[in-house]
């Protein structure tokens, strides 16, 4: 077994390094669809169907306090593309993003004793992962 540290998970948003997570599980990383899919005929031979749908999302959820939440609530509001990555550089490495993605929307806001969180989903339009 080896170790873990969230230290070495990174989210880069058009080049800028994004701070101030949120405690938990704070990056997401998925492909929105399957890679295939399956059906069988009426004889029972299987018939695969390749999904090639380039669509991924990724999530991340920022303290309410976040210095980078305000960088991202502008970039949400501009409607710009960008390009975003998720790389995680400890063993084993990982990686997972796109050159093109947009903020699906503004995020929902909670307000109580203590500072919320902030949760942004990124769409991923040529979203790949190593």
């Amino acid at each position: 077994m080896g170790n873990y540290d969230a230290n070495l998970c990174t989210l880069t948003v058009d080049g800028r390094f994004i701070t101030g997570f949120e405690d938990g599980s704070f990056i997401s990383a998925n492909k929105n669809e399957e890679s295939f899919s399956v059906k069988t005929s009426a004889q029972g031979e299987p018939i695969i169907s390749e999904n090639n749908n380039p669509l991924g999302t990724i999530g991340a959820t920022l303290s309410q306090t976040s210095p980078s939440y305000a960088y991202l609530q502008a970039l949400a509001k501009s409607k710009k593309e960008f390009p975003i990555w998720v790389n995680y550089s400890g063993t084993p490495s990982e990686k997972a993003g796109g050159t093109r993605a947009r903020i699906k929307k503004v995020p929902d806001k909670e307000y109580g004793n203590d500072a919320g969180s902030r949760r942004f989903e990124v769409v991923v339009f040529d979203y790949t992962t190593d």
